[in-house]
């Protein structure tokens, strides 16, 4: 295996903490108990430590649409609505790294307070599902996510932040074009306002990942009702129980 391909499959590894399987804190999809490598694989737990909880199929899959659309040349930034602990950006900015790729950045966009209110959302499911009340392990500050990009010596002027509710930021974001755009933020306006005013920047041949449709109805509905308004017909690819994706045509 090439050198940069080890260091990306290193990077897998520690990212998701399958080195040393820290156990999941407790939260309404982990109990607390022991690591499973399982669980952790198909990013069905909330490590303790790890700096992403989206497992190793997911991460798999970012990997993938990044050398797909470098491959292709198409043209555009990597963007994540919700980052957690910055695990997956960090992965990114590795791979353009790794590539030797200067002419893309990697674009970081959480409120960094957790899930807002669910109280306030029109959906009924996100009012019954009360993400918001998990925000003791969901909020990580920015400069948190900052200094987990330190720690691996991928903090730099290629990482762009954009900082607050996604209703206030992604209307004026100043990304010009995307090839991979990553969705998690759980809630349905969260999902709609990233495919709002996200989306259209997806260069053709790009990627548009949604991480909660399997596992959030809510989401769900958000990614189906853009599509049908719109008149998107690309299939969806299902990357595990969770995770989809579609390469925008045209």
């Amino acid at each position: 295996m090439p050198e940069p391909d080890l260091y990306l499959d290193l990077m897998k590894k520690v990212l998701t903490n399958t080195v040393y399987e820290d156990a999941p804190v407790a939260s309404v999809v982990s109990r607390g108990t022991a690591y499973d490598p399982d669980l952790r694989e198909r990013g069905g737990d909330w490590p303790a430590v790890a700096h992403t909880m989206v497992g190793l199929r997911r991460l798999d899959d970012v990997h993938a649409c990044l050398e797909r659309v470098v491959a292709d040349g198409v043209p555009g930034d990597f963007v994540e609505t919700g980052v957690w602990r910055g695990g997956v950006c960090i992965f990114a900015r590795a791979f353009l790294a790794a590539r030797g790729i200067t002419d893309r950045l990697v674009w970081v966009a959480d409120s960094f307070e957790g899930i807002p209110p669910t109280s306030d959302c029109r959906h009924p499911v996100d009012r019954l599902m009360r993400l918001d009340a998990s925000n003791e392990v969901l909020a990580v500050s920015r400069k948190q996510v900052e200094r987990n990009f330190e720690k691996y010596d991928l903090l730099d002027d290629r990482v762009r932040f954009i900082e607050g509710w996604f209703h206030e930021t992604l209307p004026t974001a100043p990304v010009e074009r995307i090839a991979v755009l990553r969705l998690d933020g759980d809630l349905y306006e969260s999902t709609m306002t990233a495919l709002e005013h996200l989306y259209p920047k997806l260069s053709p041949g790009g990627y548009l990942i949604v991480d909660d449709y399997g596992a959030v109805p809510s989401c769900r509905d958000a990614v189906h009702e853009y599509r049908e308004r719109h008149g998107i017909t690309e299939p969806i690819h299902r990357v595990d129980h969770m995770a989809v994706h579609w390469r925008r045509g045209g």
